[in-house]
């Protein structure tokens, strides 16, 4: 039997804790129902019989408590909800035992934003992780030990699991599903749940709204000039002479400040505004790409595909009215 603990962590989301706790409960009767031996040991695990959860409108009751739970295969630490330096200075109290179950041979998942309580324990550090595309920059000044990665839906480094945003959790899910038992249970369990099974990347779903919480008065000028004027054709020597600042400085500063290189942002304007033109919009791909500054199809479709994962035409078609 594989020892499933889950956490159960104060302001946790409800739905995060519940959902592992189903998926596992329900492979455990798929495997049955196919003569097999139930793989699962399902725990709840917290500091209290009782904790409240989400915004304190309800609490989960726990199975078991920490100080008397068993050695664990997997901990899974679910979703946060609210502020995140709140939420995770409520649970200190696990961060040790989350430590200790590692130490123990055990495996590690946070799921969506349960990667500050996992990156709170120092496990992270020098590892690269995933998180909701949201609050990537939040996580980045938290923990600038940990290495994001931009877009991923699932990390695996050294018994440690992360996963991006929201519902893609049941993907990483999937994914430990499929590691302890097979590929045949994973998909009935895909398909019982309504998963897109394999899907690797929560780049279509990201919103851009670029960095601008920090105080270089001359970069956030750019910015604003860029998404004023992105259907122009801009380059840094243009943008460097509009906020009189020397173009080696401006490219080091732009950086700096907004993760970005400039050549970077303003691509993630302008597919930003594509997006909502396909989204909002009936108009073709030829001219959504004339309306926000390419000229070139190969090169549209390109840098399209790489921001988004999919293809302008896909995107389109997927979100379009």
């Amino acid at each position: 039997m594989k020892n499933i603990c889950i956490l159960v962590p104060e302001m946790a989301v409800t739905e995060a804790v519940s959902n592992p706790r189903y998926m596992f409960s329900a492979a455990n009767q798929f495997l049955q129902a196919s003569g097999r031996s139930p793989v699962f040991n399902i725990e709840l695990v917290g500091s209290r019989a009782q904790v409240p959860v989400h915004d304190g409108y309800c609490s989960i009751q726990t199975t078991r408590l920490l100080n008397h739970s068993k050695s664990a295969d997997l901990v899974i630490i679910p979703a946060l909800f609210g502020d995140m330096q709140t939420a995770v200075s409520k649970n200190e109290a696990l961060i040790p035992w989350i430590i200790e179950q590692h130490s123990r041979g055990a495996e590690v998942a946070s799921l969506c934003v349960g990667a500050f309580l996992l990156a709170a324990t120092g496990l992270l550090n020098g590892k690269k992780c995933s998180t909701h595309w949201a609050y990537y920059q939040e996580f980045k000044e938290t923990y600038p030990e940990v290495e994001v990665q931009d877009g991923s839906i699932i990390t695996e480094e050294d018994r440690i699991y992360s996963s991006g945003g929201a519902n893609s959790y049941w993907n990483l899910l999937l994914y430990l599903l499929e590691k302890y038992t097979d590929r045949d249970t994973a998909i009935l369990a895909s398909k019982y749940f309504a998963i897109d099974m394999d899907r690797e990347s929560q780049a279509p779903f990201t919103i851009f709204r670029g960095q601008k919480d920090h105080n270089d008065q001359q970069v956030l000028q750019a910015q604003e000039f860029i998404e004023q004027n992105f259907a122009d054709k801009l380059t840094v020597d243009e943008l460097a002479d509009h906020v009189a600042v020397s173009r080696r400085s401006f490219e080091r500063r732009f950086k700096q400040a907004t993760g970005n290189t400039i050549l970077e942002y303003i691509q993630r304007v302008k597919i930003e505004a594509a997006k909502r033109s396909f989204e909002a919009t009936r108009k073709n791909i030829t001219e959504v790409m004339f309306d926000v500054g390419y000229t070139d199809t190969k090169a549209f479709r390109n840098v399209f595909k790489k921001i988004t994962g999919l293809t302008p035409a896909e995107y389109r078609d997927k979100y379009r009215k």
